[in-house]
């Protein structure tokens, strides 16, 4: 190898090492309590919800089996046959936007048409909500603070991410 192609090779070393920048002090806080909390789960028959409000859009949250990362979590549309959704209940839709629940229920199979998004989301047939917080930690870019915070508008649909 030439003395050239060592220098640009050491070059593109240092220019790609300060392209990355430190994680801040705040999004790693948030790493570490996602991941605390989710490793202190208990297995089950049963799942985690997340409650993911939008005025514009008939699905009900991101659901996920315990002690799976955020990431793995399915956008649902909730079938309330056996049991109304909290908010629903309360009459206050909404109301319960970002809450975390336990969720005993089972996906049915099936895939519903939601017309705002032009998409198909599977069916949760939910038989009991248990609250878990009104205030988890952070499963979106947009909950992060001290970044550059994503762009959202009210038609955008966030997906949760294991790593923030």
């Amino acid at each position: 190898m030439s003395i050239l192609q060592r220098g640009v090779l050491v070059g593109l070393a240092i220019f790609i090492g300060a392209c990355e920048s430190p994680t801040p002090p705040g999004i790693q806080a948030a790493r570490t309590a996602v991941a605390a909390k989710i490793a202190s789960e208990q297995p089950g028959d049963y799942y985690i919800g997340r409650r993911y409000f939008k005025p514009d859009f008939k699905f009900w949250g991101y659901v996920r089996r315990p002690g799976q990362p955020w990431s793995t979590a399915k956008l649902v549309m909730l079938n309330e046959s056996n049991k109304l959704a909290p908010d629903r209940e309360k009459v206050q839709f909404g109301s319960d936007n970002n809450y975390e629940y336990k969720l005993t229920g089972e996906f049915t199979g099936q895939t519903v048409y939601e017309p705002a998004s032009n998409g198909f989301y599977p069916e949760f047939l939910v038989r009991n909500f248990e609250l878990i917080s009104t205030n988890p930690p952070p499963i979106f870019k947009s909950q992060m603070s001290g970044t550059a915070q994503t762009q959202t508008t009210r038609f955008t649909i966030e997906k949760p991410e294991s790593s923030l």
